[in-house]
């Protein structure tokens, strides 16, 4: 095969600056693709080898599993830490109504809508599976400082001085990616004004799997079902409520979570420590130019409520490193912005109604005055009562969930090589 000129003499085939989850795995793609790939962290190699617990529980849909059993990132997972989430159940203030969402099979008992895995062991899983590729090469305390792309290939100047080039670079380095902008890439920015306040915590009710969402008035609460009859309490307020609810006793806090989740999952108690989480969405204005692309947190910076974060950069390197492998085996230019418009087309339809409509959803079910919480109610009872209405509802966010459509369509060669796991 006779390589694009613009891969000859560069130092990598693809430069990932970035070495987070979707950094990671897309390293990880991009290698099983026959490809070249150097990661640039700015952080330090002993962080990345031991990342700490950062309260983050990410709730994976059976697309974004498959994704990662292709990539070999989910062998990297002990089963304890790994949570089924079997169903969904929502909640507006006191209103009887609630919604419920689950995946039944035909014929046979429901499947998980999803799986919840801790945040840092994802890190780390996603560290050791591209550890394993001999194609990949990492180098930490690598910070930017300067990005040019040029007509055969892009050049990249580190902060110490170094100088590194290729045919293509991508940005994996979060929502408030400085590479993005170095490329010239503009971004809309959604400040919700709220704040996560993300615990643990032991109940002595039994969960059955079920993750409640209770849009309380003046706070939200989401319930993530975990392992030993543990859940993740995560409190949404206003930015300027934050500290206190920081700030408050263990004892208290699980008091709180008790009267707000209804004594549900009976009494409770805090388990280890609480963090805090600005909530901001973000929306790159383009996913790829010439000689560079955008993947995970760089490209859609998701509003955790409907757990798409995670789950959509895992879908933009799965379509990325298709375009890629298709266009490295024909022997095309893989930064040439021919090759990189699949991508942007493709995931900006996945994921662009789902970013518009979760950012209208905050907005409807956090708006205190009296007509929205009129509508929020009437669209809880509607949805959970009025068929075809009700029938509507489910399906399309059920199938959001599960994002089990259309997986099969986007196999490429490096999910067949990687073989078992990407089946149906």
């Amino acid at each position: 095969m006779v390589l694009p000129d613009s891969s000859r003499g560069a130092d990598a085939d693809v430069l990932i600056i970035g070495a987070g989850p979707a950094g990671l795995a897309l390293a990880c793609a991009v290698a099983d693709a026959g490809l070249s790939v150097q990661l640039l962290e700015q952080g330090s190699l002993a962080a990345l080898e031991a990342p700490a617990p950062d309260g983050r529980e990410i709730a994976l849909t059976q697309r974004g599993r498959r994704v990662m059993q292709a990539l070999g990132l989910w062998q990297h997972l002990s089963p304890a830490e790994v949570a089924p989430l079997c169903e969904a159940r929502v909640l507006d203030g006191n209103s009887p109504s609630l919604l419920r969402f689950a995946v039944q099979e035909d014929g046979g008992p429901p499947s998980p809508l999803g799986w919840l895995v801790p945040n840092h062991r994802i890190r780390s899983a996603a560290l050791a599976a591209a550890r394993s590729r001999p194609g990949v090469q990492l180098a930490c305390e690598a910070r930017v400082a300067a990005l040019a792309l040029g007509p055969d290939r892009a050049r990249v100047t580190l902060a110490d001085g170094r100088r590194l080039s290729a045919p293509l670079v991508v940005a994996a380095d979060s929502r408030l990616s400085q590479t993005r902008r170095m490329a010239g890439i503009g971004a809309s920015v959604h400040d919700f004004g709220r704040s996560m306040i993300v615990g643990r915590v032991a109940h002595e009710q039994p969960h059955d799997g079920i993750a409640w969402e209770c849009f309380r008035y003046g706070n939200s609460l989401a319930l993530l079902p975990l392992n030993e009859r543990q859940a993740s309490a995560i409190v949404t307020v206003s930015s300027d409520l934050a500290a206190q609810w920081l700030a408050l006793p263990d004892e208290e806090f699980a008091a709180r979570i008790e009267l707000q989740s209804g004594g549900r999952l009976g009494a409770m108690r805090a388990v280890g420590a609480r963090h805090h989480y600005p909530l901001v969405g973000v929306y790159a204005h383009r996913f790829a130019a010439p000689r560079f692309a955008l993947i995970g947190d760089a490209a859609v910076g998701m509003h955790p409520v409907t757990a798409h974060g995670w789950n959509f950069g895992l879908y933009g390197v799965e379509v990325l490193a298709r375009e890629l492998a298709a266009a490295h085996s024909a022997g095309r230019d893989i930064g040439a912005l021919s090759t990189l418009q699949a991508f942007e087309h493709e995931h900006r339809r996945a994921t662009l109604p789902m970013y518009l409509g979760t950012n209208a959803l905050v907005s409807l079910f956090t708006d205190e005055r009296a007509l929205p919480k009129l509508v929020r109610r009437t669209v809880l009872a509607l949805a959970g009562r009025v068929p075809p209405f009700s029938g509507l509802i489910r399906s399309a966010l059920t199938r959001q969930l599960t994002e089990a459509r259309d997986a099969a369509r986007t196999l490429s060669p490096w999910h067949r090589r990687r073989g078992p796991g990407f089946g149906p």
